[in-house]
């Protein structure tokens, strides 16, 4: 079944791309498009090449055609003397060559031209960013020239990929720039790259499968099959992701086999009123991208890397509570109750889950007074969760506060009226039955969701709520949805451990959390005074099921 999709993407992209070879000509294309066109070509070419390596058997009939349309443009000596007269773009031609090479088209003339332009001291000297050497090195290797250059695997270590980057934060441009380091240090599957000292292979897994998850999100099928493509290449072979993957690009591919590229990306003369070349210059590259994952799919798979799960150097979560948990007690002591409730509340919560209760001991004798003659309408509004963390904060350290009592010995006489226990209220039951107010039989009727094991499948509505969220600087709203997620037990995932990263990372050293941008004290104040109570609720939460995994 898995064989026959693959097979039938690849097949339906390869014969649309074959219907519209006559694009791929700079000769008889407008001037402005001539780049972009010779661009196609070579991507074009380069699935061809793939193709004659990654499978022995007879070019199918589109394949053949695309193969002709690019040894026809090539033969060309204005194509092939563009290399001289333009060392610079050197990898703009010689891949067509490559492809040519590889499918039994061996041209010396063109290998002549590329060689010399390789030993003339620009063509393959000139400064590139890491990933656009190891494209030089790569396509100067499937073009068998020689060169004197650093190897693959000594550039790779300067790459992206190797740099432990927050996923978070990478761009469309810097997830291209990974992509297709693997591609190139793989060979696309067929070699196996020395890895850089210290670095787990089973990183760039974990690294590819949470890009993989906001690529999807964002419903960006050029980098969802570039991704797959990665995990191809790296041997990976895990069958929930692929067949996810599968189902997404199954179903935006068109009737016709096209596949439409990303929103925002602008090609030359696509608002010139011809729909036909529209319509292929912005699908051709994920079209190409999809085929070039149905070929990888059917390949012989090299060693497989797998993911890296249990992340040997996990974020220490102790340091930052306890500061912040500090922060808060003192900042809530100036507070309005109404507002400095849900702080302590807050600070007691990351003390315990750490265990040093003895933090926020004054900030709870403080409120615990000032509040004991409160009207039950003040801790209505404050809600059960805020309710619930206090009293229980309160019970650990021995603290009591009357007017509390009454309203949760209320809330209980309430809930044990109901025939019924909503689901809503379940998390305000279960603290309730805590507090020892309600029998746990009542408790009892409501399961509590066992979220000690990661489940399969990472929630892409998340995933993108917590990257606008850190575009937007909304660090309460990326708090709360890490608090959500870990709940859901996401908590070991890249995506969710980078989010945190984050969130710590904009800890003060006075325990505070954020950076409010303004130099007003008040706003400055209340804006970090929310986040940090956000913050500490979210770190809290990780730490407490972190350990509850760890005991089993």
């Amino acid at each position: 079944m898995r064989s026959s999709r693959w097979r039938a993407v690849e097949t339906q992209a390869v014969a649309w791309l074959a219907a519209r070879r006559d694009l791929l000509d700079p000769r008889h294309t407008q001037p402005d498009r001539v780049l972009f066109t010779r661009k196609a070509l070579i991507e074009t070419a380069f699935l061809v090449g793939l193709r004659a390596r990654l499978d022995d058997a007879p070019l199918t009939d589109d394949y053949a055609a695309l193969l002709e349309q690019v040894e026809d443009v090539a033969r060309q000596p204005s194509y092939r003397e563009m290399i001289p007269r333009d060392e610079a773009a050197l990898l703009l031609y010689a891949g067509t060559y490559a492809a040519l090479r590889l499918c039994g088209r061996e041209d010396l003339e063109f290998r002549r031209i590329i060689q010399q332009a390789v030993d003339g001291g620009y063509a393959a000297a000139f400064e590139r960013i890491p990933y656009r050497q190891l494209d030089l090195l790569h396509t100067l290797h499937v073009c068998g020239i020689e060169h004197d250059l650093p190897t693959m695997d000594e550039v790779l270590p300067f790459t992206l990929l190797c740099r432990r980057p927050n996923v978070l934060k990478l761009t469309d441009r810097d997830v291209y720039a990974i992509t297709h380091t693997i591609f190139y240090v793989t060979d696309f599957g067929r070699r196996e790259p020395v890895w850089p000292e210290g670095y787990d292979p089973g990183e760039g897994v974990e690294l590819v499968e949470a890009l993989l998850v906001l690529a999807e999100g964002r419903a960006n099928a050029d980098l969802t099959g570039e991704l797959l493509c990665c995990l191809y290449s790296l041997g990976v072979t895990d069958a929930c992701t692929e067949d996810r993957v599968w189902a997404y690009l199954e179903s935006v591919q068109e009737d016709s086999g096209r596949v439409n590229g990303p929103e925002g990306v602008v090609h030359p003369g696509i608002d010139s009123g011809d729909d036909h070349y529209r319509r292929w210059a912005e699908a051709y590259h994920t079209t190409i991208v999809a085929a070039l994952a149905g070929l990888l799919a059917r390949s012989p798979r090299r060693r497989p890397v797998t993911a890296r799960r249990n992340p040997p150097a996990a974020l220490r979560l102790e340091t930052p509570l306890r500061s912040a948990a500090v922060w808060l007690c003192e900042a809530s002591l100036a507070q309005d109750p109404r507002t400095g409730l849900a702080g302590v509340a807050a600070a007691a919560l990351g003390a315990a889950a750490i265990g040093e209760h003895d933090l926020v001991q004054p900030a709870l004798q403080y409120y615990a007074a000032r509040l004991a003659d409160a009207d039950p309408a003040f801790w209505q509004e404050q809600g059960m969760e805020v309710v619930g963390e206090f009293a229980l904060a309160l019970r650990t350290a021995e603290v009591t506060c009357p007017s509390l009592d009454s309203f949760l010995k209320a809330a209980a006489d309430a809930v044990s009226s109901l025939t019924t226990i909503p689901v809503d209220i379940a998390d305000g039951v279960h603290r309730l039955h805590a507090l020892g107010f309600i029998p746990a039989s009542t408790a009892g009727a409501i399961p509590r969701q066992n979220a000690h094991r990661e489940p399969p499948h990472y929630p892409l509505h998340a995933a993108l709520a917590l990257r606008e969220a850190l575009e937007s600087y909304h660090l309460g709203q990326l708090a709360a949805t890490v608090r959500t997620l870990v709940h859901q037990g996401h908590g070991p995932h890249r995506i969710t451990q980078d989010a945190i990263a984050f969130l710590i990372a904009q800890q003060n050293t006075d325990g505070a959390f954020g950076h409010p941008a303004t130099d007003e004290p008040a706003a400055r104040r209340r804006a970090q005074y929310s986040w940090t109570r956000s913050a500490v609720t979210a770190l809290a939460t990780t730490v407490e099921r972190r350990d509850a995994i760890a005991t089993g």
